[in-house]
């Protein structure tokens, strides 16, 4: 199972609008899952093995970010494969495979 989620304060009274403490609480969260993950600028990926395993991690993510701001906003996406694990690269590989591979059409 694959999460894309974004968990983000609201109300943090920082003028510049900027997140990045939040953010970073909610990520150490996640790299001390085990689980695999990848951080990006706007969203972190993180694959398990289930529902359960997957949605505690973003739960705990989520209640780091709760003292940064008077309200939390969780944006998630979720991939449900059962069956399938190393997705997190696997997809990747097959989308650099076929971009490739059609440029030799």
């Amino acid at each position: 199972m694959l999460i894309a989620f974004s968990v983000a304060p609201g109300g943090s009274g920082n003028t510049d609008g900027s997140v990045h403490d939040a953010v970073a609480a909610a990520v150490k969260v996640v790299r001390e899952s085990g689980l695999p993950h990848r951080t990006t600028s706007m969203f972190t990926e993180i694959e398990g093995p289930d529902w359960d395993t997957v949605m505690d991690v973003v739960k705990r993510a989520t209640e780091a970010v709760m003292p940064f701001g008077s309200r939390v906003s969780l944006v998630l996406k979720a991939d449900i494969r059962p069956g399938y694990s190393g997705e997190l690269d696997a997809k990747i590989d097959r989308l650099e495979a076929a971009i490739e591979e059609s440029g030799d059409q």
